[in-house]
C-alpha cells in the first residue's frame, strides 16, 4: 500500500500539472533521458555489499547509499510498490549496518548524517514490517541526537546555561556541536519519517518526539537577522541579512568586511536553503519573518552557475537543497530582487544538462566536502532534477 504522505514526498516524480505546456512536456523528456542516463552510471558503481561510496572512506558509506536508492526510488518507471535488485540490496545493507543504539553507521563521528539519509530513503521504500521497525528505531536515535548542554562550572544547580547549540544536532552525539547542515538532515528525515506511521497512527503518539521549539531557536541562531538571533554575532548588512551560516559564530565562507572596518559572517546560499527547509520542517507559518527573511536574501543572491557565497564549492549539494527547497515551498518561479521572474527549473535543469559527463555522471572540479567524487555528486545531481520533474 502506497503510503498517504508519499505525495507530499521529495521523491514525488508522478505529480504533475494537469495540463503541461509544450516547453515543460518537452524538457520533462530531457530531465527523464539525464536521469536515465544518470541512474545507469550509478548502477556500475554499486558493490557486492549493496553499497556506494569510496571503500577508503568507510564511515560516508550508509550516506551515499542512501543517496543512491533515493535516486533509484526517485525512478518515474518504477512502480512505487516495487523495489528493483540495485535498490533490495541497498535496502539491505542499510539494515546490516545498523547499531544497537538503532543509528545507521559504521563511524560514529558521522552517526548523525549516515542515520538522517538513511532513515529519508528508507522512509520511501517499500518495507516489509521488519524494516519498517528498524527504520523507526533509527527514527528514535535521531531524536535522542538533539543537543543539550550543560554549564558544569556553574555553582548554582537551579542556573540554567543556554547554550547556542541547544536544539541542534550535531554529527555524532548530543553533547557534539550542532550545525546546520546535520540539523537539516535530521528534520529532513523526521518530517517524512512520519510516512512510517500512515497505517499505524497509534504508534506515533507514542513516538519520541523532538522538541522543535528548541530546533527553531538553534536554526534562528544561525541565520544573519537580529531580530530572531541573540548571538552578538547577527548582522544586518545588506550583503547577510536573512542568509544563513553552518552554525552559530561559524560560516565556511570568508567573512565579509563592513563599510565600518568590522567583519560579519558570510552567508551563503547552501545554508540557507538548509535553514528555509529546517524552518518548514518544523512547521514554521510563511509569513513568519524569518521565512521572509531568507527568501530576500535568496532573491538577491539567485544562481544555477555557482554556490553564492561560496563560488564552485559545495555546488551540487547546493543545487539539491536549492530544488528541495523550492519544491516544498511551492514556488515554480522566483521574483528576484529586481523584478526579474525566473523559472528556477529550466534553469537548473539546463545548468546539470550542461555538466552531465558523456558515461553519465557528474563531478565538481572542486574537491571540497568530497564533491570531486563522481558517485557523490551524480547522486545530489539526480535529486535535483527529481525535483525539477515534480513540477513539470
Amino acid at each position: 500500500m502506497i503510503r498517504q504522505l508519499l505525495l507530499r514526498s521529495l521523491l514525488a516524480l508522478t505529480i504533475a500539472a494537469p495540463s503541461l505546456k509544450a516547453q515543460d512536456a518537452s524538457l520533462k523528456n530531457e530531465v527523464h533521458a539525464s536521469m536515465q542516463k544518470g541512474l545507469a552510471y550509478l548502477l556500475t558503481k554499486q558493490q557486492p555489499s549493496g553499497a556506494w561510496g569510496d571503500p577508503a572512506v568507510p564511515g560516508a558509506q550508509p550516506a551515499i547509499t542512501a543517496l543512491a536508492l533515493m535516486g533509484i526510488l526517485a525512478d518515474s518507471t518504477r512502480r512505487p510498490d516495487e523495489l528493483s535488485d540495485p535498490g533490495k540490496r541497498a535496502v539491505a545493507y542499510l539494515l546490516s549496518v545498523q547499531k544497537e543504539d538503532g543509528g545507521i553507521y559504521t563511524e560514529k563521528p558521522l552517526s548523525t548524517y549516515n542515520t538522517a539519509l538513511a532513515l529519508t530513503a528508507l522512509s520511501f521504500a517499500p518495507l516489509d514490517e521488519k524494516g519498517r521497525q528498524a527504520a523507526l528505531k533509527a527514527r528514535t536515535y535521531l531524536v535522542s541526537l538533539q543537543g543539550k548542554f550543560d554549564d558544569k562550572a556553574q555553582p548554582d544547580p537551579k542556573s540554567t546555561f543556554d547554550s547556542p547549540y541547544d536544539g541542534g544536532i550535531g554529527y555524532t552525539s548530543k553533547t557534539a556541536y550542532s550545525d546546520l547542515s546535520n540539523t537539516h538532515f535530521a528534520l529532513e528525515a523526521l518530517y517524512y519519517s512520519k510516512n512510517l506511521y500512515a497505517d499505524h497512527p497509534g504508534e506515533e503518539k507514542k513516538a519520541a518526539k523532538l522538541d522543535f521549539e528548541a530546533a527553531i531557536k538553534f536554526v534562528s541562531r544561525c541565520q544573519n537577522l537580529k531580530a530572531t538571533n541573540d548571538q552578538a554575532w547577527a548582522s544586518d548588512d545588506a550583503t547577510n541579512k536573512g542568509g544563513f551560516v553552518y552554525r552559530p559564530g561559524e560560516s565556511k565562507a570568508d567573512p565579509v568586511k563592513l563599510p565600518d572596518g568590522k567583519e560579519a559572517l558570510r552567508s551563503y546560499a547552501s545554508m540557507s536553503y538548509a535553514g528555509m527547509l529546517s524552518f518548514i520542517y518544523a512547521d514554521m507559518k510563511p509569513d513568519d519573518q524569518r521565512l521572509v527573511a531568507v527568501n530576500e536574501w535568496l532573491s538577491k543572491n539567485y544562481s544555477v552557475e555557482e554556490n553564492p557565497g561560496m563560488g564552485q564549492q559545495g555546488l551540487y549539494y547546493y543545487y539539491h537543497t536549492m530544488a528541495k527547497a523550492l519544491t516544498i515551498s511551492k514556488m515554480p518561479v522566483l521574483t528576484l530582487a529586481d523584478g526579474t521572474k525566473v523559472n528556477w527549473r529550466q534553469d537548473l535543469a539546463k545548468q546539470l544538462f550542461n555538466g552531465q559527463q558523456k558515461d553519465g555522471f557528474w563531478a565538481n572540479e572542486n574537491g571540497r566536502w568530497m564533491e570531486k567524487d563522481p558517485v557523490l555528486s551524480t547522486c545530489y545531481a539526480l535529486l535535483a532534477l527529481a525535483q525539477v520533474a515534480s513540477g513539470l
